[in-house]
């Protein structure tokens, strides 16, 4: 009796075949129901936590995850990959240490809508065809309805904001070089790593006792896990499959999200001119250049 010969088995790797083959769209709301509930969680401690230390202590968290999941980190670094990480992980720490600040003060999905004003000036500045400019358009446009203008009593709040908008911005343009240079996550564990000390000197002061009350350092790492190493990782990911201006209208999907997961999570209940601006990014999305993405999904001509 004779046995056919034995096949070589190769481990699968379904994360990994998920984020090279699942379309950008459904990525980037899997990275951003991450994101959001790591942000509710976030909002529930701010009673007990000062937000700048939850940021700070995400930071940590995130760096520690990604890095562990990193195989050899350390090796094949440039002076010049290393600035772009340290650049790129500071970008992100001062980002999530101003949109903590914000959302202490202002409803989470009206807070990311006008956050996006950073990601729709380099989709702006990237922009090449009509089609793709009236994809933006529609996105300012729902961006703007459901952020709303109603600054009030809340200037601190928009400050932060605009501050965290514009790290978000180069969160983009040097996160897309980094993700393009290194492999894996690690450019995205090692940037978050010199993040966390460059925000040190805001996060640390007053956070004896999340380092003494178990609870409390848990949940500031769970956020980091979701709202970081989960959410930005797919963003590497994806940032490797897009072009830069197409990842910054597809962003128009987060504020979409933040206002699920606030009424959901937050009982922060959107009202009809939020469903307006949510259809409205939805449509910006659906109107991208489709030739384009045929052309990313199905690789590069073989002839």
């Amino acid at each position: 009796m004779t046995t056919a010969p034995a096949r070589a088995r190769v481990a699968p790797r379904p994360v990994g075949h998920l984020l090279d083959t699942a379309s950008p769209e459904g990525l980037f709301v899997l990275s951003a129901v991450a994101q959001y509930i790591g942000a509710t969680i976030a909002v529930l401690l701010f009673d007990r936590v000062a937000p700048q230390t939850v940021a700070w202590i995400r930071v940590i968290g995130a760096a520690a995850a990604v890095l562990v999941c990193s195989a050899a980190f350390w090796r094949g670094w440039t002076r010049r990959q290393l600035g772009a990480a340290a650049v790129f992980g500071t970008a992100t720490a001062a980002m999530n240490t101003c949109f903590y600040m914000a959302i202490d003060r202002t409803d989470l999905g009206k807070s990311v809508a006008i956050e996006f004003i950073g990601p729709i000036v380099v989709a702006a500045a990237m922009t090449r065809t009509r089609r793709n400019a009236g994809a933006l358009a529609l996105a300012v446009v729902g961006v703007i309805v459901l952020g709303g203008v109603e600054i009030g009593d809340n200037a601190a709040g928009i400050g932060w904001l605009l501050a965290a908008s514009a790290c978000w911005a180069a969160y983009i343009v040097v996160g897309s070089r980094v993700a393009q240079e290194h492999s894996g996550v690690a450019g995205l564990g090692v940037g978050l790593a010199i993040g966390a000390v460059a925000i040190a000197p805001f996060g640390a002061p007053g956070s004896g006792d999340v380092w003494t009350s178990p609870r409390l350092l848990i949940a500031c790492l769970v956020v980091g896990v979701f709202s970081n190493a989960i959410g930005y990782g797919i963003d590497q990911h994806v940032l490797r499959r897009i072009p830069v201006r197409r990842f910054s209208v597809l962003l128009a999907l987060l504020p979409v999200t933040a206002v699920a997961i606030g009424w959901l999570a937050l009982d922060q209940r959107p009202s009809w001119l939020d469903g307006l601006g949510i259809v409205l990014v939805l449509a910006a999305v659906t109107f991208q250049e489709r030739e384009e993405l045929v052309a990313e999904l199905s690789g590069p001509d073989p002839s």
